[in-house]
Parts: C-alpha cells; structure tokens; sequence
C-alpha cells in the first residue's frame, strides 16, 4: 500500500483534561498533516469536551473531526468513528494516551514495509508520570507479571493481541469482520482476535509507541485488573482459542497462595517448609522493585512496585477464578465484575 491515508480515532466520555494533552501531542508529530485525520468520537460527554474541540479547530494544525453519540461504551464510540472515517487504515488509541513524535511515521513504515493489514503497537511512560503510574507501568509490561504479551519484541510466553490504546486495522478488514462487540470488557481482544482469525496480515510495531498516562488509583488498579480476569473466562467462553496457559497463571498464583496461607496455619510444622516458598516470591518481587527503580531512576519504585505486583496478579486471579466458578462450573451468564463505569 503506497501512501495510505489514516484516521486515528479516539474513543472519549468526560476527558477534557486528557483531551487537552492529546491533541497537544499531535502539535509535535513529526508526520505530513495531509496523510491523516485524527477523530474524537465521543459517548455522550456532559463535560466540555465538544466545545474544546470546536475551539481547537478553528486553527488547528492538522484535520480534526468531533463525531457525538448517546452513551454506549467504547466499542461503539470506534465503530462509530469508522464509520465517518475517511481513511485507509484506521487506528485506535486511546483518550489517556499521548503520541511519541515519531509514532505515525513508525506505523507508516511498518505498514508499508511488512504490507500488513492490521497491527499494535506497546504503550509506554513519560518521564513527567507520577511514580504510582511508572510502577503500574512496569508491572504491566513485567515478564514475571503478564508473561511478554503486552506488546513488546522480547519473548513471549501467549499470542500477541493487539490492543486498542495502540492499534489499527485496514478498511478492507474492517468491511470484512465489522465493528466491535458488545462485550463490556475485552472487547479489543475479541476484535483482535477476528481480525487474526480473518486472515489479516498483523504484525507488532515495536517503535510506535503511545505514552499512556492512566487515571487510576490502587482501588482502581485493582478493579480494572479483576475485570481483566473476568474478561478472560468471557472471552473463553465465545471461543476457547482466546484462552492460553499464560492467560490461567494469575488464578493458579492466587489459588496456591491461598493454599500456603491455610497450609501455614492449619498444618503443624508446615511453615518450616513452606516459608522457602514464599520466600522466593518475596525475592523476585523484590528484585523486579529494585529493577524498577534503577530502570526508572526513580526511588519511590522500590516500595511501589511491591504492592502494585501482587495487587495485578491477585486481582486478575480473583477475577479469573470468580468468572471460571460463575461461568464454567455453575454456567451461568456473561459475567460483568465491577460496573460503574466503562472509562475506569
């Protein structure tokens, strides 16, 4: 494909504020203005959002299109924006995310080079995030946490999916598998994952790179993670094909620690050989914490990174093993987990 033209669009419900950023972002994006249009599809913000953008297009620098709807998630927000978009690919990031100055080029490149259809790319930090998000950061992107699978060349333990704060398809794809599901969590891995049972030609763009600056607190983190382990038996539950062996290692961490802890108390003498077990996960939480903070120059991480680990794999596994009791055995339902807000 030579030249194609890109849309980039960009899911929002009451993020002003990140808006703001964002669109701050495309100002130093080294990219020719005339090869794409970046899309705010909004889900019925009550915010300003819609007068922000109107403001910033009377000189923006780049072509920029506002596109509104009732509130219905952010699967619809993006089905939506493709079905306004003008382009020959269309790529999704998301609203608390900005753009490294080469991110298009390195999509562009990517694309033309590989002739590929569909594609991810890794979110990453900028050295202006708050330690909590550096340590979320690095606990998401850990081997010994997520097994490789977000988004990066190093070796990977589960199949790449790309995700849709850094990801893109073409429009011949998109005319053959259609929009998004309706799923409340996972949505961007079930899309995912028709776009490689489709066939596509999809490839991982290991240097375009998204700074995604979360907005979230350890009780957030905790119930975005628990979703993520709901999400994962759903997914399951549609095809089995989305469901790996890495995918069920949070949940048998969780169920073996449980175990050590009841084992300790209720067995005699136990603890004399349980406690080199647990031992050994202390020491390798603390040397990814010591591996954090030296990485990220940053002190604060030494004591961060050893909460944040364990909150993502217990919550994930707490999520994974309630969804698989709900779901599997009692075969229930689609099973939601926490559901105030789909932007949290």
């Amino acid at each position: 494909m030579q030249n194609p033209f890109y849309s980039i669009i960009v899911p929002s419900y009451n993020r002003r504020e990140e808006i703001v950023e964002l669109l701050a972002s495309f100002e130093k994006l080294a990219f020719p203005r005339e090869r794409y249009e970046l899309i705010i599809a909004d889900d019925g913000s009550t915010d300003d959002t819609a007068e922000l953008v109107a403001s910033y297009r009377q000189n923006a620098p780049f072509t920029l299109a506002f596109y509104g709807q009732a509130n219905q998630g952010p699967g619809a927000a993006r089905n939506m924006g493709m079905e306004k978009a003008r382009g020959d690919i269309f790529i999704f990031i998301d609203s608390d995310c900005t753009v490294d100055r080469e991110w298009l080029a390195a999509i562009d490149r990517g694309v033309r080079e590989e002739q590929a259809d569909a594609f991810g790319g890794p979110d990453s930090f900028r050295r202006d995030f708050p330690p909590l998000l550096k340590a979320i950061n690095y606990s998401m992107t850990s081997f010994l946490t997520t097994g490789g699978i977000r988004g990066h060349k190093k070796k990977k333990l589960g199949k790449y999916y790309p995700r849709s704060f850094n990801m893109g398809l073409s429009r011949a794809v998109y005319q053959k598998i259609g929009g998004f599901g309706s799923l409340r969590h996972g949505q961007d891995i079930e899309y995912s994952h028709r776009i490689l049972e489709s066939g596509a030609k999809t490839i991982l763009i290991s240097d375009a790179v998204v700074y995604h600056k979360r907005r979230t607190s350890l009780k957030k983190f905790f119930r975005q993670v628990f979703n993520w382990g709901v999400a994962r038996i759903n997914l399951y539950k549609l095809d089995p094909g989305m469901l790996e062996t890495v995918h069920a290692l949070p949940a048998i961490a969780t169920l073996g620690l449980m175990a050590l802890v009841l084992a300790a108390l209720l067995i005699p003498g136990a603890w004399g050989f349980l406690k080199w077990i647990f031992g050994a996960g202390v020491f390798a939480v603390a040397l990814s914490a010591v591996h954090a903070a030296w990485s990220y120059r940053q002190w604060q991480l030494l004591f961060l990174v050893p909460v944040v680990m364990p909150i993502q794999v217990i919550g994930y596994g707490l999520g994974f093993i309630s969804a698989f009791i709900k779901r599997v055995i009692l075969r229930g339902g689609e099973f939601t987990g926490f559901r105030k807000r789909y932007y949290q």
